[in-house]
């Protein structure tokens, strides 16, 4: 039966390893040599049990022959039950090393996975935002699941089999030779019907796998986009159901066709190598009783031959494959590597200061800006491409230069892609600028620390995300210590108390994804709601009422109201009605400011700002001034 588990562990193994026959990087390995230190004496505890069991699974058959022998020669019945005991004691032992082993492989293989993930995720949440806007979430999630578990099978699979089997297969090999050096010789010639089908049928069937988690992971695209909310809706609106039906089925009945031909294949498979191992034992049985009936060798050296055999044939075929795994696991920790090693353009200056207190001005003083090419903020492996788009480069801010003073609103307004967002983005260092500086009370951001910006500084989108959380836990993102009295009087003040007041969970209720389960306005106001628990000196609101209807922009512009009372605020909006009482109005065309002043002073001016209000309020509206 040994030989069986060894026939379906060596082709399972030749299945899933990666084949990648590129050379052994020293760097690589140096890295994980630094990711394996904390674990090194919890490694070496794991490292001396292999060996350690590695000599009982060769000294149990060893036994077993002595035992035979004893029966032959009928010994003292104390010295048969003196040696089934000590192999009873021996497997007890093994068995309890074998737990102590497999917590020790345990505890070392979570500990690198915690290690690499915490690495891997930390690393991320420092990328810029066009890191995210480049990638697929899929294959980053990857890295930190498939990769990383790959990465930590090298630790707790490979190197204690490389390890237990070496040790084994030289023990083994040592003592059946000292037994009888013909027969183990001749039941090593069977060994290449045994490794050689397994390597082929395993290339074979890896080929299988591969389609079929292909297939899987198409399946599963379509069924992540199709069942978020938006994509149920664009499908119902605009897709072709019965299509998407029949696509998928099609990918579901070639993984049934797949899973059949693999489960046959094995099965044929592991019968040709249980006939192998029937063959091997027999040889041993006959040329050993031969032996045995000539004088020449024991009827217990027999027994033992046959028990060594399969110590002998699972470590010779579990090193055959090792350098595959291996290298697969490298292939893991390189893929792990790649990401760690994609620098942040964004970076926190050592010793970085604090915004002063008090009321926060913003400047932006001559700031040029173009948006980094793909090459120096993602990969290609992340992209799923074969090349990453070199284009960028361009500048989209042309010496953008204005103030806010503390507690003056600062409205922008233009056309679509003129480089509003852009500016509202460099602000809270979501991109850095390329030329020129932007400062917070007199301090240029790149000079502060991320927190000291982000207590200072909020933000509202017109998207309005939301985590698929409860209502609480979206509030508490801004201040995790807050009360609940606290919450409730931000959501007062941002008009959404009654209702959720009204829900059966209040405050514990599940917003859904992206916050689909509430109204746009609903969601827009507790996006503000989490402004005001902020506290925040300075507010950017980007489009914040940009796809709401009348009755709900109303409600959303009186939370607005509160949101700003008091604050510093840089407000992007299409729509000119929202800005008309703004301090100062900035009309951004093309990367640069084209007019600036109030309202009444545009409207004057007949420039471009009065022809965009001409536009949305209709030809034959006068151009009237705020009264």
């Amino acid at each position: 039966m040994d030989m069986e588990v060894t026939a379906w562990m060596s082709l399972h193994h030749a299945m899933n390893a990666k084949d990648d026959r590129r050379p052994f990087s020293k760097a690589t390995l140096r890295r994980i040599g630094r990711f394996a230190r904390p674990h090194r004496r919890l490694l070496y505890a794991f490292l001396a049990l292999s060996v350690v069991m590695a000599v009982l699974a060769v000294a149990t058959p060893v036994l077993a022959g002595r035992v035979v022998d004893a029966i032959v020669d009928h010994s003292a019945s104390s010295t048969i039950v003196k040696l089934a005991v000590l192999i009873a004691l021996l497997a007890l032992a093994e068995g309890a090393l074998g737990l102590a082993n497999r917590w020790l492989s345990a505890r070392i293989g979570e500990g690198l996975i915690l290690d690499l993930r915490t690495a891997v995720f930390d690393h991320v949440q420092r990328m810029p935002v066009a890191f995210f806007t480049r990638t697929r979430t899929g294959a980053l999630v990857s890295r930190l699941n498939n990769d990383v578990i790959g990465a930590q099978r090298a630790f707790s699979d490979t190197l204690s089999g490389v390890v237990s089997n070496l040790v084994m297969l030289l023990l083994t090999f040592a003592v059946m030779i000292g037994i009888s050096w013909q027969i183990t010789l001749l039941a090593l010639l069977l060994l290449p019907v045994f490794v050689l089908p397994a390597r082929r049928m395993g290339t074979r069937l890896a080929r299988l796998e591969r389609e079929a988690a292909a297939h899987d992971a198409a399946m599963s695209t379509q069924m992540t986009e199709r069942f978020s909310a938006p994509g149920a809706t664009l499908v119902k609106l605009f897709g072709r159901p019965a299509r998407e039906s029949a696509e998928f089925a099609a990918r579901a009945r070639r993984v049934r066709d797949i899973g059949v031909r693999t489960a046959m294949v094995q099965h044929v498979f592991i019968t040709a190598l249980t006939m192998v191992s029937a063959l091997a034992l027999a040889l041993v049985y006959g040329l050993g009783g031969w032996f045995s009936l000539r004088g020449t060798l024991d009827a217990g050296a027999v027994v033992s031959l046959a028990l060594l055999l399969t110590r002998l044939y699972a470590p010779l075929t579990a090193l055959a494959s090792a350098r595959v795994e291996v290298m697969s696991a490298l292939v893991s920790f390189e893929r792990v590597f790649e990401v760690l090693d994609l620098k942040p353009l964004v970076a926190e200056k050592p010793g970085a200061g604090t915004v002063p207190d008090g009321p926060v001005a913003v400047e932006f003083d001559d700031v040029r800006f173009a948006y980094p090419s793909a090459d120096k903020v993602s990969l290609a492996s992340l992209e799923e491409v074969a090349t990453l788009d070199t284009r960028g480069g361009v500048d989209v801010l042309h010496g953008v230069s204005f103030r806010a003073e503390p507690g003056q609103m600062v409205a922008l307004v233009g056309s679509s892609g003129a480089g509003k967002s852009t500016i509202a983005q460099l602000l809270p260092r979501l991109y850095d600028t390329d030329t020129g500086a932007i400062r917070l009370g007199g301090v240029d951001v790149r000079d502060l620390t991320f927190e000291s910006i982000r207590d200072t500084l909020g933000m509202v989108t017109q998207d309005g995300h939301l985590f698929h959380e409860s209502i609480r836990d979206n509030l508490l993102l801004a201040r995790p210590e807050a009360e609940e009295d606290e919450l409730w009087d931000v959501l007062r003040r941002a008009r959404l108390d009654t209702l959720i007041e009204g829900l059966p969970d209040g405050l514990d209720t599940i917003v859904g994804e992206r916050g689909y389960r509430l109204s746009g306005g609903e969601r827009q106001r507790l996006t503000i709601a989490r402004l005001l628990l902020a506290r925040q000196r300075v507010v950017i609101l980007d489009e914040a009422t940009a796809h709401l209807d009348s009755t709900s922009e109303a409600a959303v512009q009186e939370a607005l109201a509160e949101a700003l009372d008091g604050r510093t605020a840089v407000v992007i909006a299409h729509r000119l009605s929202t800005v008309r009482a703004a301090d100062v109005i900035l009309v951004v065309e093309a990367g640069r400011i084209i007019e600036r002043g109030t309202h009444t002073d545009l409207l004057a001016a007949g420039g471009r700002y009065a022809d965009l209000y001409r536009t949305q309020f209709n030809d034959n509206t006068p151009l009237e001034p705020v009264a």
